[in-house]
């Protein structure tokens, strides 16, 4: 479906946020944007996949967090892998760190909007995701910018699981049994996490990895 519209020239699209109050007030906002025909709306992912598949909807409005289920990147992912190439997606959600932002552009998301957007910055979003074209809120774009030209370091899942729970002041052994690992195999991944951080204390990655936004 990329790039198509219905007969009239309008951009079809599906909305999936788990809020039914953001969807109601999405469906309001989008009863007077020129251009663009809400087909249908889901609350989670699964029922996202179920009505892209029905539907053939131009673009997916994709929120991040959608509760129980898959969430919103894995959704992207599976819509995006689709045989016929699937919908543009679209996301629109309050999250952005720099791991949700490269998860999501990672999964196959064509663009990233945060949910303080003005609606004419919505709008215009939607027409060039349906075009393939991409957009990226300017908070979004000015960090992804910061990025490429200091690279943050690239942790592993596993890492970031480990980082997650340091930051919750867990020992070595509460790592271990959380993560159904052995403290020696903790010890190994906290020292890889020292050295692509740059440091050489729990507190200190802890620390750098929040000012760098690593932390789920």
């Amino acid at each position: 479906m990329n790039g198509a519209t219905d007969a009239t020239g309008a951009v079809r699209i599906l909305l999936c946020d788990d809020h039914a109050v953001v969807r109601a007030g999405l469906l309001a906002l989008f009863d007077s944007a020129p251009g663009i025909e809400v087909v249908g709306e889901a609350g989670t992912g699964e029922e996202a996949l179920a009505l892209s598949a029905k539907l053939g909807p131009d673009v997916v409005l994709m929120d991040l967090q959608l509760g129980g289920g898959i969430d919103g990147v894995e959704t992207t992912r599976r819509l995006a892998a689709a045989p016929d190439g699937g919908p543009r997606v679209l996301v629109l959600t309050t999250f952005d760190t720099d791991a949700d932002v490269t998860r999501a552009i990672g999964a196959g998301a064509t663009g990233y909007l945060l949910k303080a957007e003005r609606p004419e910055e919505l709008f215009a979003a939607i027409h060039a995701a349906a075009q393939g074209r991409t957009t990226l809120s300017a908070p979004v774009a000015s960090r992804v910018m910061a990025n490429l030209r200091s690279p943050r370091p690239t942790l592993t899942d596993r890492e970031r699981d480990i980082l997650a729970q340091l930051a919750q002041g867990l020992g070595n052994r509460e790592i271990a049994r959380a993560l159904h690992i052995s403290e020696a195999t903790v010890k190994t991944h906290l020292g890889r996490i020292y050295d692509k951080l740059g440091v050489d204390t729990r507190a200190g990655a802890v620390a750098v990895a929040k000012e760098q936004r690593l932390l789920p």
